[in-house]
């Protein structure tokens, strides 16, 4: 069961980066404001469902690689730190930063500046949850590779 959570919360956190990161390049290659702004509110209004689920997956995953020698598992664990980092300093952050300028029609060198930032740390996240999923995968189906501590 805690397998299959970890497995739905990852899945729902991965879905939810992409989709933020996605309509920020749809609006930004539109060039409308009031798009880009509508896409930075939602943004931040849709944290109340990426927050819960990254939460989840993390604790779920530490929870299920607890004793676990594999170097997969262990590549996962640095990737989650990672991205639990990335998520709280750079994204986070960034999400009120852009929403609120965006409320207030400020697209500035400083917004483009943020908004280049987050995209990066956007995409960083996206690969790093791509590849736990990946290999997350790879230890359900190779019963072996789960060498148990």
């Amino acid at each position: 069961m805690k397998a299959k959570v970890h497995a739905a919360a990852g899945a729902v956190a991965l879905l939810a980066v992409v989709c933020f990161w996605l309509s920020t390049a749809v609006a930004e290659v539109s060039g409308n404001v009031e798009t880009i702004a509508t896409v930075k509110s939602a943004i931040l209004a849709g944290m109340v469902v990426l927050i819960p689920a990254m939460a989840l997956a993390g604790a779920s995953g530490f929870s299920l690689g607890k004793g676990w020698k594999s170097p997969v598992v262990q590549r996962k664990k640095r990737r989650m730190r990672f991205i639990a980092v990335n998520g709280m300093l750079i994204l986070l952050p960034s999400a009120y930063m852009l929403a609120g300028w965006a409320a207030q029609g400020r697209f500035d060198a400083a917004f483009v500046v943020v908004q280049a930032l987050e995209f990066a740390a956007g995409a960083a996240n996206i690969t790093l949850l791509s590849l736990n999923m990946r290999d997350g995968l790879a230890l359900r189906r190779k019963p072996s590779a789960q060498s148990v501590g």
